[in-house]
C-alpha cells in the first residue's frame, strides 16, 4: 500500500451515536467535574485548573474504560509531565526547542513508565506558555487532577453499567 493511499483512509464506517441518555449522563458528570474544580478555584482564588483538564475530563467520562482514563495514568500522567516541562524550562532553557524536547521525553517517560494520559501530553507547552514556576506542579496539576479522579470515581460508578476504575 502507497504512502498517498494511505492518506485516503479506510473504508471504515463512522462510529454509532451513543444514546441520548448515555451522551447525558457523560455531560453532566463532565459538568460536575468542571464545577468541582472551577468552584474551588474561584472560592479559594488558587488556580486549580489547567487547559489540559478539559481533555481529561472528555477521556474519564466518554471512554472510563481506557487505559488513558484510569486513575495512575491520569495523575501521574500529568505529574510527570509537568515535571519534566517544568525541569526543561527551569533548568534548561525557555526557548523553543527545549519545550519541544520536554514534550518529547515527556511522552517518552509516560511511555515507559504506563502512565499514558494523552491530555497530559499539552503539559510541557502549557508550563513553557505560561512561564510556570515549580508550585505549578502542586496547584494545578497534582491537586486538580485527583479532583477530577475523585469525582469520576463517585459518578461513573452511579450507573449500573459503569464500572470505574478498571485498575489502580
Amino acid at each position: 500500500m502507497s504512502y498517498l493511499t494511505k492518506l485516503k483512509g479506510s473504508p471504515a464506517p463512522i462510529p454509532p451515536r451513543p444514546p441520548l441518555k448515555e451522551i447525558s449522563f457523560i455531560s453532566f458528570g463532565a459538568f460536575l467535574a468542571a464545577c468541582v474544580i472551577g468552584f474551588l478555584a474561584y472560592s479559594t482564588s488558587y488556580p486549580i485548573i489547567m487547559g489540559s483538564f478539559g481533555a481529561s475530563i472528555f477521556v474519564l467520562f466518554v471512554l472510563p474504560e481506557s487505559p488513558f482514563a484510569q486513575p495512575r495514568n491520569v495523575v501521574l500522567g500529568h505529574f510527570v509531565t509537568t515535571l519534566v516541562g517544568l525541569i526543561f524550562f527551569q533548568l534548561v532553557s525557555s526557548d523553543w526547542w527545549s519545550m519541544a524536547i520536554a514534550l518529547a521525553v515527556a511522552i517518552a517517560l509516560m511511555q515507559i513508565l504506563r502512565i499514558s494520559h494523552p491530555p497530559a501530553g499539552s503539559n510541557p507547552f502549557i508550563v513553557f506558555l505560561l512561564g510556570a514556576n515549580w508550585d505549578y506542579l502542586w496547584m494545578p496539576t497534582l491537586i486538580g487532577s485527583v479532583l477530577i479522579v475523585l469525582v469520576a470515581l463517585f459518578y461513573n460508578n452511579i450507573s449500573e453499567v459503569r464500572s470505574y476504575p478498571k485498575y489502580w
